[in-house]
């Protein structure tokens, strides 16, 4: 990475300080100029060279600036993605990419007028158990595949107290949150369904937002549901696919967030692996032979969805994730709230 391409960030909570400040730190290729924080200086420990600024504008005409990072409330990402295109900066917006399908193709289209990439961070892409899962599906190694069931839980049973994620408004709620991730999966390993069905539910005694889904996405050879809830104390498995031939569960999560919020950074030894204890299970019959034994999980890496930025702004490569690819999450989101409401299945 001979070429330094500045960055500014437009907040510093949560998903700055765990994911895109410290993985922007560990490539060579990216120097992060600017972070917006209006109210407090929480980055100086972390990025001690960085400018903290307490306006959007700052970063917005710095010319000097050519990616930015648009890691504010959902609410917020239309606006702020708009205006840094318009300002000629290239734009990785956090998930969810947009709380429409109209404002995300709006997006898009600006993007082509000015040249300029817009990518979504779906860093759960580059999970090791969802690398594994692909490797499962692609091998064939179940047979043909009927079903797939992926769950992303939590046990919060209270509501936390002075977070917008907790409130009502656009882009808020868990479907938002965690679905979008799962969705994004789901599209990866299948594409875009012909159909949804969904149920949404607040559980949490004295919550407003919607804090468990259960989705089914209809495809002609296969069913696909997706589930989370933040009432879940003992986990499951958190993908369960059977085929003709065979199953394969897995259990636990992927371990990058947790070294991350360590304060670990993505260039030590064994990144990303997973002990033996978290391995999936697979039962199957392949070429003949009947195979019942633990599968070693691929070692994921988010930090390949900034090489690929980087990439995609100095050599053209093409993007890891379209924003095409995004705009059909939201599609299928604003999809599944429609079958909820409506109590029925919404074709896509």
């Amino acid at each position: 990475m001979n070429k330094i391409i500045q960055v500014g960030m437009a907040a510093y909570g949560m998903s700055g300080k765990v994911f895109h400040g410290p993985l922007l730190k560990s490539l060579g290729g990216f120097w992060l100029k600017k972070i917006v924080e209006r109210t407090s200086e929480k980055s100086k420990t972390d990025f001690p060279e960085t400018v903290r600024v307490k306006t959007w504008d700052e970063i917005l005409f710095d010319q000097n600036i050519e990616l930015v990072v648009v890691n504010t409330p959902n609410a917020h990402h239309f606006e702020m993605c708009k205006q840094a295109l318009q300002a000629n900066k290239h734009v990785v917006v956090e998930k969810p990419f947009t709380v429409t399908k109209e404002e995300a193709r709006k997006l898009i289209e600006l993007a082509k007028q000015q040249n300029r990439v817009l990518t979504v961070f779906q860093n759960r892409r580059w999970d090791g158990d969802f690398l594994t899962v692909q490797q499962v599906v692609k091998q064939n190694l179940l047979g043909k595949l009927v079903e797939f069931e992926g769950h992303y839980d939590r046990y919060r049973n209270y509501v936390e107290a002075n977070t917008w994620k907790e409130e009502t408004g656009p882009g808020s709620g868990i479907l938002y949150n965690l679905g979008s991730h799962m969705i994004d999966q789901a599209l990866v390993l299948f594409g875009m369904p012909q159909a949804i069905t969904a149920e949404l539910r607040a559980q949490r005694p004295g919550g407003s937002i919607d804090d468990s889904y259960h989705l089914i996405l209809h495809y002609s050879d296969i069913r696909v549901i997706l589930k989370s809830s933040y009432l879940v104390r003992e986990q499951g498995p958190r993908y369960i696919l059977h085929g003709t031939d065979g199953s394969f569960l897995k259990w636990g999560i992927d371990p990058q967030e947790d070294a991350l919020k360590a304060g670990r950074l993505p260039l030590e030894p064994n990144w990303g692996a997973e002990p033996e204890s978290e391995w999936g299970l697979l039962n199957t019959t392949y070429n003949g032979l009947h195979y019942k034994s633990k599968i070693e999980t691929l070692a994921g890496n988010y930090r390949h969805f900034y090489e690929n930025v980087y990439d995609a702004i100095v050599h053209n490569a093409p993007l890891a994730v379209k924003p095409e690819e995004a705009l059909q999450t939201i599609q299928i989101i604003e999809a599944a709230y429609q079958s909820h409401q409506e109590k029925r299945t919404i074709d896509l």
